[in-house]
């Protein structure tokens, strides 16, 4: 259920004929023509007679004669979803493409990794750090796409699987997804903030969701965050929702707490990148300790922060797209929360040199912030559906990323820098966040 265009529904597809189901059924609400290469993927399949597609709609009849529904976690509301609903009550099993790969993981040997914003580089530096660390591999995968089923890798003994996780997957990893709640040896939460509320309905279930990553019941679990210490006022805020302070009583090591100095040689842009790399620390050398009680932490410290270090980032993220006539162009498409780029706008010295492009889909999120930073900037750049209301305080609304680029062009002087930053989703005019940033990149050359 949702082919999908990050791999996720492609490999479970594979996966699945590959051990031997004879008759799988591929249904998506998107019409063929939207996932042409996803299609492609998996023609062997369709040729085969193996895979049927039913593209552009569900028959909820598929779903009452189906054995096992295997679901995109970005499925609206699951929990009321009428097809998925039909499903269980005619006795299926649901779950998702990374439920069924966990099943062959040893959970002792993941570390999780979520938050509203911050995710991808903090799962990311704890990766860049331990792959190869004393002669041992680390996997990455997750909510970087891909698939984790088809890849699965075989973790060896001192191995690590770095996972990154969304609210959509954290939820099909708990109990309300009609699943035993999934845990892993280690779990990870950078912050929260308002993000996907239109799937989630509110602050509240999107609270809920994220404390899966915290298995009360796990006693072995080790859990770490630096949220109440780094936002004490937005955690204080979040703390007051049914689901509660669920990331406090956390154990942080007081010998680590004092490395963040240790990070101001490193490549990435941005003092909230250097609080990333601290909390990600914590999460190496609580793994390494896990494996082994009596590691010099001292001299593990240093030769993990050397490797963070020399991290340059993820593609998509405070990434440098093009550097001419002393401008820069920084693509950050992947940030999709305010809170996201509220970050990235306070990584540069000087605010009022900053070109900023935001807008698209907001996710039911409260943008009063990205439009209040108007005054503060050389220029804020409003586009997609929720272009209107980011251009209340003196913002210009261009509705497409190609109209701001064109307006940016003639306003740019050196030193300055232009920044896709959108705090909003893509899915209004590009098909991800991906496409939003690669297609920026090509702007940024092209005069």
């Amino acid at each position: 259920m949702g082919l999908g265009a990050f791999g996720g529904g492609i490999g479970a597809t594979q996966w699945l004929a590959q051990h031997g189901a004879k008759e799988i059924l591929v249904t998506d609400l998107a019409p063929a023509e939207k996932l042409t290469k996803s299609i492609a993927t998996i023609s062997p399949l369709i040729e085969s007679g193996v895979v049927r597609l039913r593209l552009g709609g569900h028959d909820l009849a598929d779903f009452k004669n189906a054995q096992v529904v295997v679901a995109n976690p970005a499925v609206a509301k699951p929990w009321t979803n009428p097809y998925l609903l039909a499903a269980r009550e005619s006795g299926a099993t649901v779950t998702t493409e990374l439920r069924l790969a966990l099943q062959h993981v040893p959970a002792q040997r993941v570390i999780a990794v979520t938050g509203s914003s911050g995710k991808s580089t903090t799962a990311a530096l704890i990766h860049a750090a331990l792959n190869g660390f004393n002669g041992h591999r680390a996997h990455f995968a997750g909510n970087i796409g891909g698939s984790l089923l088809q890849n699965c890798p075989k973790i060896g003994q001192n191995e690590w699987l770095v996972l990154e996780l969304s609210s959509f997957m954290l939820w099909w990893l708990g109990p309300d997804s009609g699943n035993p709640h999934w845990s892993a040896r280690i779990g990870v939460l950078t912050n929260l903030s308002d993000n996907h509320l239109d799937w989630h309905g509110n602050a509240a279930h999107y609270s809920a969701s994220k404390s899966v990553i915290r298995n009360q019941s796990a006693a072995d679990q080790i859990f770490l965050s630096r949220f109440e210490i780094e936002s004490p006022t937005q955690a204080a805020t979040w703390a007051a929702l049914p689901a509660g302070d669920w990331w406090r009583n956390v154990t942080l090591n007081p010998q680590l707490e004092q490395s963040l100095p240790l990070f101001e040689s490193m490549q990435l842009i941005g003092q909230h990148n250097k609080h990333n790399a601290l909390l990600a620390l914590h999460a190496c050398v609580g793994a390494l300790q896990s494996d082994n009680s009596s590691i010099d932490v001292a001299a593990t410290t240093n030769a993990l922060v050397k490797k963070m270090n020399l991290f340059t980032g993820l593609p998509h993220r405070l990434s440098l797209a093009h550097h001419s006539d002393s401008v820069r162009w920084i693509n950050d498409s992947k940030a999709t929360t305010p809170a996201a780029t509220l970050f990235a706008v306070n990584s540069f010295p000087d605010a009022s040199k900053i070109h900023l492009i935001v807008g698209g889909v907001s996710k039911g999120a409260d943008l009063t912030e990205l439009a209040a930073l108007t005054p503060r900037l050389a220029g804020l750049y409003s586009i997609g559906t929720a272009a209107a209301d980011l251009a209340v305080n003196g913002g210009t609304n261009c509705q497409t990323l190609e109209n701001a680029i064109q307006i940016i062009r003639g306003k740019i002087r050196p030193g300055h820098v232009v920044l896709l930053s959108p705090g909003c989703a893509s899915w209004d005019q590009f098909q991800n966040y991906e496409a939003r940033g690669n297609r920026f990149a090509e702007l940024s050359i092209v005069r």
